[in-house]
């Protein structure tokens, strides 16, 4: 029902326009899009460096804020200006800061140099962790799926609770007193 000017009066009309007049282009563009799919061999992200070659990031765990940069080295970990077996003394924080290299294979092949600030040792080492993934994701962009696999990259979020006026805590009352 439909005339030379292509009115659609009824569902059927739709159907004879479209199917004449998209026959030969739907053949064509199936015929094209197989290549471009099958063509993204190259990584989607790029390396990001500055002038000094190093890869930034920033990590983030509880209050604690680390800023983190890394360059190929022999593996040394310095935060704050202090050996990380100085500043982390112990030895679950030292296994939490090196968790992104053992998870990529790059054990003692880059160097680090942090600044934290907030929060208590745990935290920190926490958001140096973050830092450190997060800057070799940037370093060797191949690596962004294992870190994201891993879950490095994923920022935990979980912070301590704010006081409410009227409690003693967070939310703890005070202690009750019927007399």
């Amino acid at each position: 029902m439909a005339d030379e000017n292509n009115i659609v009066s009824d569902l059927a009309d739709l159907k004879e326009i479209t199917s004449g007049a998209t026959e030969a282009p739907a053949t064509d563009a199936a015929e094209t899009a197989a290549p471009v799919s099958a063509a993204p061999a190259t990584p989607l992200r790029e390396q990001e460096l500055d002038a000094q070659g190093r890869a930034y990031a920033t990590g983030r765990r509880k209050d604690a804020k680390a800023r983190v940069w890394i360059k190929p080295g022999k593996g040394l970990i310095t935060v704050n200006g202090r050996d990380q077996a100085v500043y982390f003394a112990r030895p679950t924080l030292r296994l939490v800061i090196n968790q992104p290299f053992s998870i990529a294979d790059r054990v003692e092949q880059y160097d680090v140099v942090c600044t934290v600030k907030g929060g208590g040792l745990s935290g920190q080492a926490g958001a140096v962790k973050h830092g450190i993934a997060q800057a070799l994701a940037k370093f060797e962009p191949q690596l962004r799926s294992t870190m994201k696999v891993a879950g490095f990259l994923t920022r935990d979020s979980r912070v301590v609770e704010r006081k409410k006026y009227g409690k003693a805590k967070a939310r703890r009352s005070f202690q009750f007193s019927k007399r």
